[in-house]
Formats: structure tokens, sequence, C-alpha cells
């Protein structure tokens, strides 16, 4: 069983992403709810038709995804790292995927222990559909500073 993301990284997440309890499409037109889920709890694939859920309901799909990129960060990640870090990389992770997280510089340079280099790398993902957004400006800069706490 994966160990949950430290409280402040868990709180992070919650704060960027948002409570949204009818479905929506997010800034790059996925149809998402709660949290930024894009799954509901029966494992469907959100829809713009999905029925309104409940704030337990969001918790729990949050809980559920972020212990899924949390595992996900614990297999990519092969340096001892601090739970703000490991909290840190999950809201990457949450927010742009698994993969985008594999396939980074990011992680290259946390896997060296490259630890001055990692907040410019977080700075590169703001980007999405195209377009600098300043949300995920921000985002990535609470990121890097909560990975450089440790």
């Amino acid at each position: 069983m994966t160990e949950p993301i430290h409280p402040v990284a868990l709180e992070l997440i919650r704060g960027f992403e948002g409570l949204r309890l009818d479905a929506y499409l997010d800034a790059v037109g996925v149809p998402t709810i709660g949290y930024g889920a894009t799954y509901g709890l029966d494992r469907a694939r959100v829809t713009m038709e999905h029925r309104p859920i409940t704030e337990d309901e969001a918790v729990a799909m949050l809980a559920r995804d972020t212990n899924r990129f949390a595992a996900a960060v614990d297999r990519l990640v092969r340096v001892p790292i601090g739970d703000l870090q490991r909290g840190a990389l999950t809201s990457f992770a949450f927010n742009l995927g698994a993969g985008a997280l594999q396939a980074s510089t990011l992680l290259r340079r946390v896997n060296a222990s490259e630890w001055d280099d990692v907040p410019f790398q977080f700075s590169r993902w703001v980007h999405a559909g195209g377009r600098r957004l300043a949300g995920l400006v921000r985002r990535r800069v609470a990121e890097a500073e909560l990975f450089m706490e440790c």
C-alpha cells in the first residue's frame, strides 16, 4: 500500500485544483470533476454528462489519485528524497501525468541529485494547450518551493 503524501502537498494540490462538484472542462478541454479527477469512483472516464458528486466523493477520488501518483513517484525516483519532495513530485505528476514525470529532465535531475537545477526544471512545465498559463506558473513555483524545503 502506498504511503499517503505529506498534508502540505495534499493542500497544495487541493488549492490549485479547486473543488467542482459538477463536471467541467479543464484548461485543455478534458472533462474533469472534484479536485481534478478525470475518472469517477466507478473508474469510468468523466464526461460532461457525469452526475454531480458530493464533497466526500471528491475527497475519495483525490485520495485514490494522489496515492496512484505517489506510487509512480516512488517507482520512478531512485534516490532518497524527503516527504515534501515526494509531495511536490506527486503534485507535478497529478497535474501532468506520470508519463510526463517519467520522460522529464526534472526526474533526471532528481535522480542525479542535481538539486540546484530542480526549481528551473519545474518552471519549464507551465504551458497547456500551447499557452503559458498563469495558474501553472504559480503551481510550478509552489511545487519547486515545496521540493526545496527539505
